[in-house]
């Protein structure tokens, strides 16, 4: 299935998490443990942004994130521009900015980030989350292979043991170091 078509499947599965935020949860601890649930939505939307740069063989900048203080307008905003920008040719193809990847992979780091980030703000907001299938599967397949370099930059911990009546979602939470049932 295209990337662009998976990315937009993402948005709307994480766009009723993000709607669902209230000002009350933003101090909240998420699975994420150097995030609050406001620095997990700077972050994520960031990565939003930043990754429709890389869409266009732009450089992106990763080296501090912003503060998105209209974040409940941005969000569905720019995911919506995340969706458009990777849908046009040869987004997907060659290389992608300064990551110096396959564009496919860096595109599927943002269906990464999109969906676990997403299921980290509804675990910590006490939201129901439950991404599309197919993203699912894609999110699984990137997840298994860039584990060992994901651990190495830290942006997975180690693989922990899932429960065995573990959902899909959970089993790929926890090859990303998250506890599946985290709560705070």
């Amino acid at each position: 299935m295209k990337l662009s078509v998976l990315l937009d499947r993402a948005r709307d599965h994480a766009l009723p998490v993000i709607a669902g935020i209230s000002d009350g949860d933003l101090t909240k601890p998420t699975p994420c443990a150097d995030y609050d649930v406001r620095a997990l939505l700077d972050h994520l939307l960031h990565v939003v942004v930043e990754f429709q740069k890389l869409a266009v063989k732009q450089d992106a900048d990763f080296s501090h994130t912003p503060s998105y203080p209209d974040w409940r307008a941005q969000f569905p905003a720019e995911t919506a521009k995340l969706v458009e920008a990777w849908s046009r040719p040869g987004a997907d193809e060659g290389i992608a900015g300064s990551m110096n990847m396959p564009a496919q992979t860096v595109g599927g780091m943002a269906l990464l980030d999109l969906t676990i980030h997403a299921s980290d703000l509804a675990q910590a907001t006490g939201q129901r989350f439950e991404p599309d299938p197919e993203v699912l599967t894609e999110v699984a397949a990137l997840v298994k292979q860039m584990g060992p370099m994901a651990q190495e930059w830290n942006v997975f911990k180690a693989p922990v043991e899932a429960p065995a009546d573990a959902s899909p979602l959970e089993e790929v939470l926890a090859n990303t170091g998250r506890a599946p049932r985290w709560s705070a």
